[in-house]
């Protein structure tokens, strides 16, 4: 069985001395898991296309239920990204959450595409760092299931409240009192709206909004938390990143 696909690139394993297993993403089949046999001798013809973060086109075989690579094409490679760190760091941290979200064989070509803009904006669009990544993870978090509730507070109903509580995804004032000890992150009406857009805009306006700095931290430390609480964990590629911030806070 031959299958064509096209795909980004989300992770890469060594397999043994001379082969790479690759985490994909397409639009078609969702998640694929595929082998890339020579990937890791030298001049190997894979190695544009198979890459961290590529998108390429790719022609496999499946034996035994394992997709091979037959033969593949570069047709983005966001060489950009790969001479600029801290870009780098944020863009893998982009698909290490992307690899956590997407399914085996599930169709997904809404998270195909918010990555895919993602890194595009990252090498190509004047916005911040942290405008990016605060859409990235609102967005991915509203297309894998987890969209926060942000019409009001869930107590009186203000439609302008000035909490978000991260594990309940629901919105709450200062002095209104709910159920649970969640942590509640301060929003301001501004970062709120501007929530409120990244989790309902049409997908080619998801970087069409501006920010004041201090507004905008407040999105990215809200957006960020609340991806971390609803999946439980933590990512180090995200770890890393921000240990770029730290060492040379200009950089980020």
């Amino acid at each position: 069985m031959y299958l064509t696909i096209q795909g980004l690139v989300l992770r890469v394993t060594d397999y043994n001395d001379r082969d790479a297993l690759l985490t994909v993403l397409s639009r078609e089949q969702g998640k694929l898991t595929v082998k890339a046999r020579g990937l890791r001798r030298k001049n190997s013809p894979l190695t544009a296309c198979c890459q961290l973060l590529s998108f390429s086109e790719f022609t496999l075989f499946e034996y035994r239920g394992m997709f091979t690579i037959r033969e593949g094409r570069p047709i983005e490679l966001f060489a950009a990204l790969r001479r600029d760190l801290a870009k780098l760091s944020l863009a893998t941290y982009f698909a290490q959450v992307s690899a956590l979200l997407a399914q085996e064989d599930l169709p997904n070509p809404e998270l195909q595409s918010l990555v895919l803009n993602c890194l595009y904006a990252l090498c190509s669009l004047p916005l911040p760092e942290q405008q990016i990544k605060a859409v990235f993870e609102i967005r991915a978090m509203c297309l894998a299931g987890y969209s926060p509730e942000l019409s009001g507070c869930c107590v009186c109903g203000k439609e302008y409240p000035d909490r978000i509580d991260l594990a309940a995804g629901t919105l709450c004032c200062g002095n209104c009192h709910t159920e649970g000890k969640g942590i509640r992150m301060p929003l301001s009406p501004a970062a709120l709206d501007a929530m409120r857009y990244c989790a309902l805009c049409s997908p080619k306006r998801l970087f069409s909004f501006q920010l004041n700095p201090s507004d905008l931290s407040l999105l990215a430390d809200a957006s960020e938390g609340y991806l971390m609480t609803q999946l439980s964990q933590g990512f180090s590629t995200l770890d890393f990143y921000k240990s770029l911030s730290m060492a040379d806070p200009s950089a980020i």
